[in-house]
């Protein structure tokens, strides 16, 4: 038993205080408390990766984490839940810490109150600079046959569905059922075509595994305007990934590299010669101490490097320097929204916001996205916050230089032109993407492209005018580009308005005029047979081949293809199949 040692030393006007009984070998116990903190500190911050930044909310939690771990290692070292008469010395080494929490508490506390909007409205009216002296007929180029051929047709769901199709070329290669597409679609111009690129991520955790020591063979590319996708395989993989895991996690990757930077979510692009980068922006509060979030430069990694080397750049450098003029996107669209709706209604302070809201604006429910300049801009909706159906204008940011320009136009909002198309192909039940702006004869026009909700194929297109949204007669729908132009050319010419397009110049894509479904694309498996099963079902006798090389099972019915009652184990055959799973439905298999 530890020998009882009393503090009497602590005395406070008679009134009873606690016994401090230290356990014995106290200065070791602190010792080893110090240095087990010390190693969670370590370890909270390979996890946690708290930005050492003082304007960051998650740096205060680590400090709190670590400074309220000596607390629980000191009294683990005391066998406090053993020996309760240790809780009086435990809860006296615990003074130190907990003063820091409460400095931290204060501290974060005040930075909030400092960075509030109450107090700072009119900072955040001034958060993003936005000219409103514009006129849209002259500043947005119009539409000729070569553009309207080339805008983007797809949104990103159908992109998403798209993308899957391009990993079919991994198959061949060796990779069955190894990789899946990343969740991030990211539009950027390429070439002067609007198209998606989306990095791969491993299929489950057993995937990663086996491929992490190689990495991600390449990425996808998504062609927004013909709709078409490409897998493109690099020389040297991907290693550093926000799939990835460990040390090779993008986000620790960049948090070891830049320990003080703030950063916002990595969006992956890819240069004029198809080179893949992350792009990482550096996120600075600028109001206060944790208000006005913006950004202040990028951290620009290159993807396909083994130790992934990367360069920061500021923002006026990105802004001005044409070697990065390929970087399209470094402002996030909600940070811009969100910039441009403080600026939208705080402009006659905070108390009008609130009150009366004279004046007070902000945007759609949500954003599309325009090529102009060889920069992709962002571009939503902005009405009143007493309308719910009407814009009052809207405005476009360039997504690379934040350069935000504002257009006074009256109209429907981007939901009620979606409306308007949906009802003119009610019978068929067809759901119009997020509208695409442009400039027709100089009337903003609505672009829309409607699909079966249930495959997600795109099926016709709608225009739709921005002023007359609820004018039957000012929109139009085609199962062609051409078509549907043609048709709105007609109604602007009918409301004599002139437009300077030959409707038959524009390259038409066709999208399945009678509804059907896409030509299937199918895949291909060759090997040898080691497992049939068989099942009646519906009076249909169906087999279940399985091959040494792949992992599922091939279903056909004997109704389709007699040679399958013959098979036999070991025996070469050829499948042919489309989609993936435990077991895949066959179109054909045959005894090579």
């Amino acid at each position: 038993m530890d020998p009882i040692k009393v503090d009497f030393s602590k005395k406070d006007g008679g009134r009873k205080k606690d016994i401090v009984i230290p356990p014995e070998k106290a200065a070791l116990k602190i010792v080893l408390s110090i240095l087990c903190t010390i190693l969670f500190a370590a370890g909270a911050f390979y996890f946690m990766m708290p930005a050492l930044n003082f304007k960051s909310y998650d740096f205060y939690i680590y400090i709190g984490a670590v400074a309220a771990s000596y607390v629980v290692f000191n009294g683990l070292f005391a066998n406090v839940l053993a020996k309760p008469e240790y809780v009086p010395y435990v809860k006296k080494r615990a003074i130190v810490p907990g003063i820091i929490i409460g400095i931290l508490v204060v501290a974060v506390g005040i930075g909030y109150l400092v960075s509030s909007e109450f107090f700072r409205a009119e900072s955040y009216s001034n958060i993003i600079d936005v000219r409103t002296d514009s006129d849209f007929s002259k500043e947005i180029p119009e539409e000729d046959a070569e553009s309207f051929s080339a805008i983007p047709k797809l949104d990103e769901d159908a992109a998403a569905q798209l993308a899957t199709r391009a990993l079919g070329v991994l198959e061949e290669k060796g990779y069955v059922s190894q990789f899946t597409v990343y969740p991030q679609y990211t539009q950027i111009n390429y070439k002067d075509t609007p198209v998606r690129v989306a990095p791969l991520q491993y299929a489950s955790i057993i995937k990663w595994f086996t491929n992490t020591r190689n990495g991600f063979p390449g990425y996808v590319i998504i062609d927004m305007a013909n709709e078409s996708t490409e897998f493109v395989e690099l020389e040297n993989s991907i290693k550093i990934s926000p799939a990835e895991h460990f040390n090779k996690l993008l986000k620790r990757h960049l948090r070891f590299e830049y320990p003080t930077f703030m950063f916002a979510e990595a969006t992956f692009e890819i240069d004029d010669e198809g080179n893949p980068y992350w792009i990482c922006a550096r996120l600075d509060k600028t109001i206060g101490l944790f208000g006005g979030t913006d950004v202040i430069g990028a951290v620009v990694v290159k993807a396909d490097s083994d130790k992934g080397e990367s360069a920061y750049y500021t923002i006026d450098e990105i802004k001005n320097d044409s070697e990065l003029q390929w970087l399209d996107r470094i402002y996030d669209s909600d940070l811009i929204v969100q910039q441009y709706n403080y600026y939208g209604k705080y402009q006659n302070g905070f108390w009008n916001s609130v009150l009366g809201q004279k004046g007070v604006i902000t945007t759609t429910a949500n954003y599309n996205y325009l090529a102009k300049d060889d920069d992709v801009w962002m571009y939503t909706g902005v009405t009143s916050v007493t309308s719910d159906q009407s814009i009052t204008g809207f405005v476009l940011v360039n997504q690379r230089t934040k350069e935000a320009v504002y257009y006074r136009v009256t109209g429907g909002t981007e939901y009620s032109a979606q409306q308007a198309a949906e009802g003119r192909v009610k019978d068929l039940g067809y759901s119009a993407t997020f509208p695409l702006l442009l400039n027709i004869g100089g009337e903003p026009t609505y672009f829309m492209s409607l699909k079966d909700p249930t495959n997600n194929i795109v099926q016709q297109y709608a225009l739709i005018n921005v002023a007359q949204y609820n004018n039957n007669k000012m929109g139009a729908t085609g199962t062609d580009l051409s078509k549907c132009l043609a048709s709105y050319i007609s109604a602007l010419e009918e409301s004599g308005i002139k437009v300077d397009i030959n409707p038959e110049d524009v390259v038409v894509e066709p999208v399945n005029p009678d509804n059907q479904e896409p030509e299937k694309e199918l895949l291909s498996a060759a090997g040898a047979v080691t497992d049939i099963r068989t099942a009646v079902i519906d009076g249909d006798s169906y087999y279940y081949i399985k091959l040494d090389s792949n992992a599922a099972y091939f279903s056909i019915a004997a109704a389709d293809e007699e040679s399958v009652v013959i098979l036999n184990v070991g025996d070469a055959v050829t499948v042919t199949y489309e989609g993936e799973g435990a077991i895949i439905e066959a179109e054909s298999i045959a005894k090579n």
